[in-house]
């Protein structure tokens, strides 16, 4: 694979990770309860994270990390609403994560992509924990 087409990839996941932040930022101010939104913001930091990670493999390439976004989706105005969105961006990024370590040929990307995945799966499951409990107490 080209350098371009992996800049291109790592650029539309670094716009994913950029809207996960400032989603799953603005959803923690507005929950009302405590530990969903602890656990929000915390996960919000992670994927500010990722984007640290995929803009160092961009630039490293010849790239620049865009700063474009799709219009966000919050998910809605209550916590089950939200996590639902948050546990449908996490998977979101799950399957494309999976399909690019397949593809790119590149060891250091592949490596990097390998660990954003597992902390993906991780934040999926967290948040799924919440909605579990709180669907359990309805």
């Amino acid at each position: 694979m080209e350098k371009k087409e992996i800049i291109f990839l790592l650029n539309d996941d670094f716009m994913r990770e950029l809207e996960a932040t400032m989603i799953y930022a603005q959803n923690s101010f507005i929950m009302e309860d405590c530990d969903p939104s602890r656990v929000t913001e915390a996960i919000s930091v992670d994927e500010m994270r990722h984007m640290w990670w995929l803009a160092d493999l961009i630039t490293k390439r010849g790239g620049k990390p865009t700063m474009k976004h799709k219009e966000l989706d919050f998910g809605g105005e209550n916590l089950q609403e939200m996590l639902e969105r948050q546990i449908e961006l996490e998977s979101e990024g799950i399957d494309i994560y999976t399909h690019q370590i397949e593809i790119i040929d590149d060891e250091e990307v592949v490596g990097v992509l390998k660990h954003i995945l597992d902390e993906e799966r991780r934040h999926r499951k967290e948040f799924r924990e919440r909605l579990e409990k709180l669907n359990s107490s309805d």
